[in-house]
């Protein structure tokens, strides 16, 4: 019961930063690029309550991560029209690129963090543990997020760049994404894709510190 508890203390804080500042990095990149839909909505912000998913963002990824150590969950989907874009075929790529982006920037800034602690000579061990997981997490939602399935950004980014007929025909797969997504997941293929990433965290981390 211990480790669970260090367990979801460890995980909370890297788990509500790496969805909060996913979602709004989509918001904020889509406001650049013409529609400003997610800004009146209130969404393009670093509050966490207006992207939090009860189910999704918090039950789901503490579940998952104190039971196999894999995070998975979602937030509430940040409003896109991607009507009102002003190239909506080509912007559509660097809105849905800004959430794995997002997150890439924030494994580089936990790893900074722990470089910080090393410097600093801190001894206590938790602080190095939520570096970690903030490393871990984010990486995770990064190569969550690529696998190239609508409406997952990297699906998003496909239809962005495929010609207007092969477009046509991925986007059709959105309303089954889901469905495939827990396919991948409960046949522990999901797994094979997210694993590399966490190593090269890992690695990367070991090495800088």
């Amino acid at each position: 019961m211990e480790s669970v508890i260090q367990t979801l203390t460890v995980y909370a804080i890297p788990i509500l930063f790496a969805i909060t500042v996913h979602e709004a990095a989509h918001g904020y990149v889509a406001r650049l690029f013409g529609d400003d839909t997610a800004f009146v909505a209130g969404r393009i912000t670093l509050n966490p309550l207006k992207h939090i998913d009860p189910i999704g963002t918090i039950v789901v990824p503490l579940v998952m991560v104190t039971l196999s150590g894999f995070m998975f969950g979602w937030a509430k989907p940040v409003p896109v029209n991607f009507g009102r874009l002003r190239k909506p075929k080509q912007d559509m790529v660097w809105v849905a690129a800004a959430g794995p982006g997002a997150n890439l920037l924030m494994a580089i800034l936990w790893l900074l963090f722990a470089k910080t602690l090393v410097l600093l000579q801190m001894q206590e061990a938790f602080f190095f543990l939520v570096a970690d997981a903030g490393i871990k997490v984010n990486l995770m939602l990064m190569a969550l997020n690529l696998l190239p399935i609508p409406p997952l950004d990297g699906g998003r980014i496909l239809v962005g760049v495929l010609p207007r007929r092969l477009a046509w025909q991925v986007a059709r797969i959105e309303p089954y994404g889901f469905i495939i997504l827990m396919v991948l997941l409960v046949t522990n293929t999901l797994g094979f894709f997210i694993q590399p990433f966490l190593r090269l965290g890992s690695t990367v981390l070991r090495l800088f510190i």
